[in-house]
């Protein structure tokens, strides 16, 4: 089975975030990137079917040179090959779904396993993006996952319970939380892991479909009014959120 893994690097969420001078950007100086928390499941997700029908596991990331960090991890957890997609811009999630259905196109995986969403940008739309330009069938938040021959039997979350969802190969699987226990790297691997190869590629042609026009923090002003049960104090709290905060 050629199994296609997509990972990405993301902002540590300890990490205290400042706009960057440009108003568009966050400033990276002091911010620990890390391997997205959600994608340890997709790799986990990818090693157990590499040892359940063989074939090879390959990790892929679209990003800046740095993201090499998070596919020797991906290495040292087993994969077989690792795929910078090397783009600075990453101009938006359009323009990543390109670049990986066009490595798709061209080493033609039986399946694709994302996370369920990155925690910057929390958009979850890449899975769907990538099976819409392959012409593939997606499921996403799978917590269960049982591939047999070219069946695919999949258990999604949804709102109040669980869904059971069949499909075929090839397919876009995105990877829920409880869908397996992500192995933990051991040191020998992650020192092996530094010194094999990652490929690198430039990235899809494809023109970005959305822009960034601005970026600012939360206000985290607040007036901390503390008011009572009486007819009075509702009525004060109402005229507040009507002509203060201006949410009602």
């Amino acid at each position: 089975m050629n199994i296609l893994v997509c990972i990405s690097l993301v902002p540590d969420t300890t990490s205290k975030i400042v706009v960057g001078a440009d108003g568009k950007t966050i400033n990276p100086q002091g911010v620990k990137f890390i391997l997205n928390p959600y994608d340890e499941f997709a790799i986990e997700e990818g090693l157990q079917l590499k040892q359940k029908h063989g074939g090879t596991v390959t990790t892929v990331t679209v990003g800046p040179p740095t993201a090499k960090e998070i596919l020797q991890r991906a290495l040292a957890m087993g994969s077989d090959n690792a795929v910078l997609v090397n783009d600075s811009n990453c101009a938006d999630s359009f323009a990543v779904a390109s670049s990986i259905a066009d490595l798709a196109k061209e080493t033609s995986p039986d399946v694709i396993i994302f996370g369920r969403q990155s925690i910057d940008y929390d958009s979850l739309v890449l899975p769907g993006m990538v099976a819409e330009i392959l012409g593939w069938p997606s499921v996403t938040m799978v917590s269960a996952l049982t591939i047999e021959g070219t069946t695919v039997t999949a258990e999604r979350d949804i709102d109040g319970g669980k869904e059971s969802v069949t499909t075929t190969l090839p397919c876009v699987i995105s990877a829920q939380k409880g869908l397996n226990e992500p192995r933990y790297p051991k040191l020998p691997d992650i020192m092996k892991a530094k010194s094999k190869p990652v490929a690198e590629r430039t990235p899809s042609a494809a023109a970005a479909r959305t822009a960034v026009v601005g970026m600012t923090l939360p206000d985290s002003k607040r007036l901390n009014k503390i008011l009572g049960d009486s007819e009075a104090d509702i009525n004060e709290l109402v005229r507040l959120l009507h002509e203060e905060a201006k949410v009602v």
